[in-house]
């Protein structure tokens, strides 16, 4: 009776080290690790806000394109403020 114990017992302490080195393995040493995998989902989810910002400013360009397609007075405008454009009988100063 001793003796099925203590087989007992070494088979029990081999799963459990298997089991150990199975989840080491599985959290730090694997390609796809635990470590691996949080990283990436923090990378995904960066990209995902930078995604949502760039949609934006595409909304905000095209309503100003819109603008500047429909108006001739908004493309003057947006000549003097952006490139100091100015007719032919002007002068301009620009201040700093």
């Amino acid at each position: 009776m001793k003796i099925d114990k203590d087989i007992l017992k070494v088979k029990g302490l081999k799963y459990i080290v298997a089991t150990v080195v199975f989840l080491v393995v599985i959290l730090f040493l694997d390609e796809y690790s635990l470590r691996v995998s949080s990283r990436l989902h923090r990378q995904v989810n960066e990209l995902r806000g930078e995604e949502q910002a760039l949609k934006d400013a595409i909304v905000a360009d095209s309503a100003a394109n819109a603008e500047l397609k429909g108006s001739l007075d908004a493309k003057e405008h947006y000549g003097r403020e952006n490139y100091y454009m100015k007719r032919a009988d002007e002068d301009i100063f620009v201040i700093k």
